[in-house]
């Protein structure tokens, strides 16, 4: 009989209460370390199921030094590894690559090969628009069980959410990528292209989820969780029927009907959050065209002018990398991502 299901997050837990804690305070007493269930994996974000164990998933952990005791990580790791049974709770604790999964490393050295960048010594600006909110996700998410320097909570703190005009500008950018093809699923059915219609209609609802997320707080997900994390939040209750709806509408009238109820509803939504003057969330005529569109560009104006810095009010509106890269290579590609940042930061640098 397969072992009882346990979320990822509650087996890691466990796993350091009852073998590595005790482990570590009997080989290592004084050690000072952090250990965490963080970073890559669907059990991080809580969005494991009885199917994520088919591969890559069991018990695992991962085990932080700090800097001054870094040289000690493979020595740490080994000592765990004897510690280790067989299995636990039902589950295997040698991965079919023959190995263990509890990682023990360096925090600068892990959160330098994961962001791309070290928070300790300051996130700026390019670090900010450079790492996808996928990887901020990853390291303010999932579980810490042990944290005796502190290190590790006081760097998820400071990348629990974005600086206020960096959200700003984010904001402003996500309403403007909707408002750059709000009138295209319309066109695309006035000359017979439907497909081309829903394939846009796709676009558009993707980018409104993103802006929930967004509005809401949320790191924005990589592909797979993004509707699982939009579901979750309270918006979604009256903005993912009508998506739903707009994806598989037959006809393109009702397909931008839908649509833009949803665009109605994030708008108020923003305007809930009060970072501009209120706008009158309403539906227009795309020039002379008999396309009705919410005139998103509207919220991205607002939002741009709200910024206190006059730098990053003055940046072009394409947002962080993850808002305008679209490969899974380039986006796990720090220098690529950096570079990207860099280009989009250039007109500003003195």
């Amino acid at each position: 009989m397969p072992p009882a299901f346990l979320s990822g997050i509650e087996l890691a837990r466990r796993l350091y209460v009852e073998v590595v804690g005790p482990g570590l305070a009997a080989d290592y007493p004084g050690l000072p370390y952090a250990a965490a269930l963080i970073g890559p994996g669907s059990e991080v974000l809580g969005y494991d199921t009885e199917r994520s164990t088919d591969h890559d998933w069991g018990p695992r952990l991962l085990i932080f030094l700090d800097d001054d005791h870094a040289e000690r990580a493979a020595q740490v790791r080994e000592a765990v590894g004897r510690r280790l049974p067989e299995r636990f709770h039902g589950f295997p604790t040698v991965f079919p690559e023959g190995d263990h999964r509890v990682a023990v490393a360096g925090l600068g050295d892990w959160l330098r090969r994961r962001l791309g960048f070290d928070p300790r010594a300051g996130t700026g600006l390019r670090d900010w628009l450079g790492v996808p909110a996928q990887l901020l996700a990853e390291v303010t998410g999932g579980a810490v069980f042990h944290d005796e320097p502190g290190e590790l909570g006081r760097i998820r703190e400071e990348l629990a959410w974005y600086p206020d005009d960096v959200w700003r500008y984010l904001l402003a950018c996500q309403w403007a990528r909707i408002s750059q093809e709000e009138p295209f699923p319309g066109r695309c059915a006035e000359v017979g292209d439907d497909v081309g219609s829903m394939i846009i209609a796709g676009r558009l609802a993707r980018d409104v989820i993103k802006l929930c997320l967004l509005m809401e707080r949320c790191y924005p997900p990589y592909p797979k969780w993004l509707g699982t994390a939009f579901r979750r939040l309270p918006i979604a209750a009256e903005i993912e029927p009508l998506l739903a709806g707009a994806l598989t509408a037959r006809d393109w009238p009702e397909r931008e009907r839908l649509l833009n109820q949803a665009y109605l509803a994030a708008g108020r939504a923003h305007n809930a959050l009060g970072l501009t003057a209120p706008i009158e969330p309403a539906l227009v005529p795309f020039h002379t065209r008999p396309f009705l569109v919410p005139a998103a560009g509207r919220y991205a104006d607002a939002l741009i002018e709200s910024i206190t810095d006059p730098a990053l009010r003055s940046l072009p509106r394409v947002g962080a990398a993850d808002q305008y890269l679209d490969s899974t290579d380039a986006l796990n590609d720090h220098g690529l991502r950096d570079a990207a940042a860099a280009m989009v930061l250039r007109p500003n640098v003195p």
